[in-house]
């Protein structure tokens, strides 16, 4: 039976360097006119439009849906210039691309997203690195601001797709962030935290995730658990 792998991006499988982070307060006085106008917002671990939300709210300003849309696609835009500067910051985590490589060669293993990204930041964030053929499906910001919900929609692509049930305990959420763990366990998932992100291994064994590592250098001690 298949396993699904359900990764998270920022932190976990990469680093951009703050390109995200620059394009969207760029974006966000652009459309808003406010500048620096996510000051003091933590973002890791949150869904995209919970973090516009959060800045809204900051800035004491609506959420309207048209002024929301031209703030994403103002994003995406300045993301695709962005991302691809120079910056000794952006990387890919380590071990990362040999681990993703092994997995996608293996039959019983499906590569998926369960991330905060907007499905269209992932995907330039993904390409840039040479990484976003390897993942079949996913959920994302798009398909709810609330991060516990994403998982079902997961779920419900990976079925569609392959038009067969998966048991939660087939399903691995893997993340850096409090978030990716708590996300996971109401619907009965397998989480692994990896402290390549803004956590520790402490921080995110308080969470109680089934498996724990620094980062994924050796990643063939990452395939052992799929056994």
């Amino acid at each position: 039976m298949k396993k699904l792998l359900l990764f998270d991006i920022d932190g976990t499988l990469l680093n951009t360097g703050g390109a995200g982070k620059r394009s969207m307060v760029r974006a966000f006085e652009e459309v808003y006119g406010v500048p620096d106008g996510f000051h003091g917002i933590h973002m890791s671990g949150k869904t995209d439009p919970m973090i516009l939300r959060e800045a809204l709210l900051q800035a004491k300003l609506p959420l309207e849906e048209d002024l929301a849309d031209l703030f994403k696609q103002r994003y995406f835009e300045l993301m695709a210039i962005e991302i691809e500067k120079p910056n000794p910051k952006k990387v890919l985590m380590p071990g990362i691309r040999e681990l993703i490589e092994h997995l996608s060669e293996r039959p019983d293993v499906v590569l998926g997203l369960l991330t905060g990204n907007w499905k269209q930041g992932a995907a330039l964030k993904l390409g840039h690195f040479r990484l976003h053929h390897y993942f079949k499906l996913g959920a994302y910001g798009d398909d709810s601001i609330d991060r516990e919900k994403l998982l079902p929609f997961a779920t419900e692509r990976f079925e569609r797709y392959f038009n067969d049930p998966i048991p939660p305990e087939n399903i691995l959420v893997i993340g850096d962030t409090p978030r990716d763990i708590q996300c996971a366990k109401p619907h009965g998932a397998r989480t692994v935290g990896v402290a390549t992100g803004t956590y520790s291994v402490d921080q995110l064994q308080n969470e109680q995730p089934d498996f724990i590592f620094e980062d994924f250098s050796d990643w063939m001690s990452f395939v052992e658990i799929l056994k």
